[in-house]
């Protein structure tokens, strides 16, 4: 459809002074009942005596884009087209305002998780050095609460990564969540037999461990700071720590085996003319092949990170 032109006339003292203007309406729809119930990113802008507005609209035929041109005969005044670019912010979000709102809401959380992880590391080890080799066999009743929430809230940094609110790949953080969740809930949260092993120390204090670098790390990329002491931690202790909690998973895992095996928990038997009973410790067997699988992927995004960070520097000095 070709635009449609009107001209509005305000009337004045003068017929040479009235302040005359002309619309320039475009619309994707010929009919009248198509209207716009309510704009969607509006755009607005002015060059020199024209007003340009661009909208996207629902009306009775769905999504359309709306626009006109309010042509002035005089030249906007400086003060107005300020107003009206402040107007224009205002309805769109200031870019710098939702930036600033991103990083406050990714220093937040990551400030809540560095404290949930110190504070359960800084109490694994004092009660280590009160207690030694007594304090491994307590470990879940005493720090499972905390971990229960940290590895909760841990879901949200697998959302940041999938809607785009950090740059961190997706698969990364959703097996490490998994394969911890897993860990966590099903080996030791279901099993009461697993909860007094002393497997379940060395799980949380290797997890504790790398969390209390990598989470002040981010807190400080949040407002644009970088401690090389830190950084450097953060792309370097990983190399022992992941294996070692790799590691310390399988053992958890195969020291539940024959407990599930005992209890029956989680096996069934499938329907007639089948009737073969599966063991729970069947599918434990396949996540502990899976279990290293997931311990490929993620050291070998974690090496490309440190050879992002640490490769260039290198490479210049030879």
């Amino acid at each position: 459809m070709a635009p449609t032109r009107v001209r509005i006339s305000t009337p004045g003292p003068a017929q040479n002074n009235s302040p005359h203007q002309c619309l320039s309406l475009q619309r994707r729809s010929s009919s009248h009942q198509d209207a716009p119930r309510a704009h969607q990113n509006p755009a607005i802008s002015i060059t020199e005596n024209v007003l340009h507005f661009k909208a996207q609209g629902h009306g009775a035929k769905g999504d359309n884009v709306y626009e006109f041109h309010l042509e002035f005969l005089d030249l906007v005044k400086p003060e107005e087209e300020e107003r009206l670019n402040k107007l224009r912010l205002e309805s769109q979000g200031s870019p710098e305002t939702l930036t600033s709102l991103k990083k406050g809401y990714l220093f937040m959380y990551n400030l809540v998780q560095f404290l949930g992880f110190s504070w359960i590391f800084v109490n694994m080890t004092v009660r280590f050095f009160i207690l030694g080799k007594e304090s491994f066999y307590d470990t879940f009743h005493t720090m499972a609460d905390m971990m229960y929430f940290c590895q909760m809230l841990s879901v949200v940094e697998t959302i940041n990564a999938a809607i785009g609110v950090t740059k961190s790949p997706v698969m990364p953080c959703l097996i490490q969540l998994l394969g911890r969740n897993f860990i966590l809930f099903i080996i030791f949260g279901t099993m009461e037999e697993m909860q007094n092993k002393a497997v379940v120390f060395f799980v949380f204090y290797t997890w504790s461990t790398v969390e209390i670098f990598r989470y002040p790390f981010y807190m400080l990329s949040c407002i644009d700071m970088d401690w090389k002491v830190l950084t450097w931690l953060r792309y370097t202790v990983w190399i022992p720590l992941y294996p070692l909690g790799c590691l310390a998973e399988a053992v958890s895992v195969i020291q539940s085996i024959p407990v599930f095996n005992e209890t029956g928990r989680f096996s069934f038997t499938l329907p007639y003319p089948v009737k073969i009973k599966v063991r729970f410790s069947f599918f434990l067997q396949i996540y502990l092949i899976i279990l290293f699988l997931g311990l490929y992927v993620n050291f070998r995004h974690l090496y490309k990170q440190r050879r992002r960070r640490y490769g260039q520097k290198k490479k210049k000095i030879h």
